[in-house]
């Protein structure tokens, strides 16, 4: 599976962006899909995680109720709003996908796209 993230940007405090990963290579519909982010020296941090039928869904508490992550299986596609973002959540932001939702490890890694919030 290769995994292609974008839709990173500039914004200020209290904007909104739409990441989008688009997957190739395999079957999307098998994997469990997710976001991770890495801030400058920090070390990577989970966002959020959807099962391949987009019914079983977990994210860092520290996002609930601004970040969303969805998926088109249609189009292979995972996508994660985020709104109401804040300098903090600068980063470098990352899709990947693993063949189990149960798993803790992940399989397939994307280049990631950087999301820069300015106060």
């Amino acid at each position: 599976v290769q995994l292609q993230a974008s839709g990173g940007g500039l914004v200020q405090a209290g904007g909104s962006l739409r990441l989008s990963c688009a997957a190739s290579g395999s079957t999307f519909v098998g994997y469990t899909m997710g976001w991770f982010r890495q801030a400058p020296g920090k070390e990577r941090e989970f966002v959020s995680a959807l099962s391949w039928n987009g019914v079983y869904r977990y994210g860092a508490d520290s996002m609930k109720g601004r970040f969303t992550v969805s998926r088109d299986n249609a189009k292979n596609t995972l996508a994660l709003q985020m709104n109401n973002l804040q300098p903090e959540d600068t980063a470098v932001y990352y899709c990947a996908a693993k063949n189990s939702f149960y798993k803790t490890s992940w399989d397939y890694w994307g280049q990631g796209t950087l999301v820069t919030v300015s106060s």
